[in-house]
């Protein structure tokens, strides 16, 4: 199967209607905003960790808020939203995939550059990092438990796809379609809890080993780059973004493991866990057996 360069043109899914917004998507427009405004992204980290904290200490003496309704829409919405991105973007890395190869889809940003659909979808899962923030005010408000393994998921995945996006990383085609499988499966979850519908217990054990899966991926993808680099083949990426990629989904990797040991084999702590709106759990003391 021929190895094309990221400047040839390639062919892309033949999707069954183009809406208007995704034809007038112009991805050097929204790369060049990215760019513009990389400094932001780190004042935006900035005050999320104010807010959250400082939210915390205001409502230490406070009663909690129910917020149901709210949480109900939220969860919705964001099921929803990582639905469509998801039926947008799968495509096109499934034809990649059978057409062009896997070096093409770790190594060539075709899904950006050349196809409007998966580029105009790229383009909202970078901006909902910073939307997804809105996960936290939910658990400071209800006064819920809130784990190291949350707030670092958050800064960390806002910065790496802000910053992936603005240069234009080719292996993010990857990160971006399993992440939306996994929040399409996990939002959908959280809105039926917050609904109060009786969901199987296996649910959240099946979320949890779905983010694990994917941090091994996320390591997986990186490393390919990161050889195809040092293989000195033509590949869209850079040595100091699949770093700290292998970095990161590695550090992912370890805290989502520990998260599952504690919630699902460990019979002898000292809280039983529930699962929240943040993918973490809610704690509460419990006499063990």
């Amino acid at each position: 199967m021929k190895n094309l360069s990221y400047t040839e043109v390639v062919t892309t899914p033949n999707y069954l209607y183009v809406f208007n917004f995704e034809k007038n998507f112009v991805y050097m427009e929204t790369k060049k905003w990215m760019q513009n405004n990389l400094t932001n992204s780190i004042y935006y980290c900035i005050i999320y960790v104010i807010l959250v904290f400082g939210g915390k200490y205001y409502m230490l003496k406070r009663q909690r808020f129910n917020l149901r309704g709210a949480l109900v829409l939220w969860s919705s919405l964001l099921s929803l939203f990582s639905i469509i991105g998801l039926s947008r973007t799968l495509p096109e890395m499934i034809h990649i995939l059978t057409y062009h190869g896997f070096y093409h889809s770790v190594c060539i940003p075709s899904f950006i550059e050349q196809d409007v659909v998966s580029g105009f979808w790229a383009w909202m899962f970078a901006l909902s990092k910073l939307l997804e923030f809105g996960d936290t005010i939910f658990i400071v408000l209800r006064k819920q438990e809130l784990i190291f393994l949350h707030w670092y998921h958050h800064i960390t995945v806002f910065l790496y796809t802000w910053f992936s996006y603005a240069d234009n990383i080719a292996s993010a085609r990857w990160f971006m379609v399993l992440n939306y499988f996994v929040h399409s499966i996990m939002y959908s979850y959280y809105a039926l809890k917050a609904m109060r519908y009786k969901t199987p217990v296996f649910i959240p054990m099946l979320i949890t080993i779905l983010q694990i899966t994917q941090m091994i991926l996320g390591c997986i993808i990186s490393i390919v780059s990161y050889h195809y680099l040092e293989s000195h083949k033509e590949c869209k990426n850079s040595r100091i973004h699949m770093i700290f990629s292998i970095l990161m989904y590695l550090s992912y990797f370890i805290l989502f493991c520990k998260f599952f040991y504690k919630s699902y084999i460990d019979k002898n702590g000292k809280f039983q866990k529930k699962m929240t709106i943040n993918g973490t759990m809610d704690h509460k003391k419990f006499k063990a057996n």
